[in-house]
């Protein structure tokens, strides 16, 4: 291995920043897919509340809906 210099340093940078820029061309979006994320919450008292409070905002948005008022 070279000595550590900040001229190999300097080299060693250049190149990663290459690589880096090749990587980065390739790359393509990716699709975005509901079904990826389904699952990755951790099930614990948090998501509990969260999803409790989720559920009833929408309960309380469809309500108001139904009734013709604003919420």
């Amino acid at each position: 291995m070279d000595e550590l210099t900040l001229e190999s340093l300097a080299r060693r940078v250049e190149a990663l920043e290459r690589q880096l820029a090749i990587l980065a061309a390739q790359k393509q979006p990716r699709v975005k897919d509901w079904r990826r994320v389904v699952g990755l919450s951790e099930e614990n008292e948090f998501t509990r509340l969260m999803q409790a409070e989720i559920e009833a905002n929408s309960e309380a948005e469809r309500r108001a809906a139904q009734e013709g008022a604003p919420e």
